[in-house]
């Protein structure tokens, strides 16, 4: 079994407590739930904003970790506004990938989220 690398990024995506970006395995990367924060500490309005953010600041931790391009399996979303926002969030989020290539995916709805966003997502990602 290979042994963990923890990838933190100082210049990364706004971290809102204390973890890793990203935790590395051989092939496989694991990338904490991301925020909807943008580079300037602003957090877009809309969930179609927010989830395009979230995506945007995975696909910067997995491009940081040598992983651009790799295959996204698993993805998980954290609503704040379940009802309110599923069918929208489906919308944006499936046009972010290719038709034929949507990961794996669980959503649920919560109580709160940090910052008072209203969506979080993460990855488990493979290299091919």
């Amino acid at each position: 079994m290979p042994e963990a690398t923890y990838h933190v990024f100082a210049d990364g995506p706004a971290m809102v407590a204390p973890y890793s970006h990203a935790v590395q395995s051989g092939d496989w990367l694991f990338l904490t739930g991301q925020m909807p924060i943008l580079a300037d500490g602003s957090i877009p309005e809309g969930i179609e904003a927010q989830t395009r953010a979230c995506i945007d600041n995975l696909r910067t931790v997995m491009a940081r970790c040598g992983f651009a391009g790799a295959d996204i399996l698993m993805a998980r979303a954290f609503l704040k506004r379940f009802d309110q926002h599923y069918d929208r969030f489906n919308k944006t989020y499936s046009s972010l990938f290719p038709e034929d290539r949507l990961p794996a995916r669980t959503t649920v709805g919560v109580t709160g989220l940090a910052r008072d966003c209203d969506v979080e997502i993460d990855f488990v990602v493979r290299k091919p």
